[in-house]
């Protein structure tokens, strides 16, 4: 297939490895799932997409469980690798032999895609403004004034974000005594505590996650599983450092759970509190994780 569609974006041809995955909106992605996820015993089925995509045979057989494979797999693959774009995800059809898939679904695709670069060029487009009332505003910088000590000419940086859900707050307490009242002295970014209200939630995480904390500890539980807020968080600092290149993201599990644990960390060495033998050693490691450049 040709990786070219035949409109413009931004006056010129596009090229479809430079489309994040995210143009393909829910409803084509559900098609691909009406593909893949039934097993397929003479045509590749999701786990050899999975599979192609980089996926552990371990990771693959937990998303047996996901109510769409397809899906589930689609938003991980996403989430923890920059190159999940719509060109690729196209060569990986082509590579496991579901050139049907491709071909069927090549229409939408273009279609989803010529309106992601729609919505990108009117993004870029700047506001229309009258110039005498905009002159008469001061310019304020973006995202300036988002956590308690703040600074226009200096922002507020930490050495850690902290991902909770607020049934885990009691253990987040202690975490921050043990960490930034002892010798540590780490600085932790507790959404609580040290973000100013009124701003867009998911605006502001963003910008704290990826330019003012160098690392992020996720608080791993039952509850945190069901937590849309910790999903994308979580979800966020993974597209940060695919591959746990930079050591970016730290979990950590303080209390026995009932559910998997979540499949899209599994790959991370994680740091255990339920465990009475490492217990001792617990702040130490994390303390030590933390404080790396």
């Amino acid at each position: 297939f040709r990786q070219h569609a035949d409109y413009s974006c931004s006056e010129s041809q596009v090229d479809l490895d430079t489309i994040p995955l995210v143009a393909l909106n829910m409803s084509l992605r559900k098609k691909l799932g009406l593909y893949l996820n039934p097993r397929n015993m003479v045509a590749a089925d999701w786990m050899a997409v999975a599979e192609t995509m980089g996926f552990t045979y371990l990771e693959i057989k937990n998303y047996e469980a996901s109510k769409s494979p397809t899906e589930t797999v689609l938003e991980d693959w996403r989430a923890r690798n920059k190159d999940a774009t719509v060109g690729k995800l196209l060569s990986i059809l082509e590579e496991v032999e579901r050139k049907d898939i491709v071909e069927d679904l090549r229409p939408l695709i273009d279609e989803n895609v010529k309106k992601y670069c729609e919505s990108l060029k009117k993004k870029a487009e700047p506001p229309v403004q009258v110039a005498e009332v905009d002159s008469c505003l001061p310019v304020v910088p973006e995202r300036v004034g988002i956590t308690l000590e703040d600074d226009p000419e200096a922002p507020e940086l930490f050495d850690a974000f902290i991902c909770y859900c607020q049934s885990d707050f009691e253990f987040v307490h202690e975490m921050i005594r043990e960490l930034e009242q002892t010798e540590y002295k780490l600085k932790l970014c507790v959404f609580d505590r040290d973000v100013l209200p009124g701003s867009c939630v998911w605006t502001i995480t963003s910008e704290l996650i990826e330019k003012r904390c160098k690392r992020m500890v996720v608080v791993i539980s039952d509850e945190y599983l069901d937590s849309d807020a910790c999903d994308f968080q979580t979800k966020f600092a993974l597209s940060l450092c695919p591959g746990a290149r930079n050591k970016r993201l730290i979990p950590v599990k303080y209390k026995p759970m009932k559910k998997p644990f979540p499949s899209i960390l599994r790959f991370l060495t994680l740091c255990d509190y339920t465990r009475p033998c490492t217990k001792s050693w617990f702040w130490v490691r994390l303390a030590r994780a933390l404080s790396q450049p």
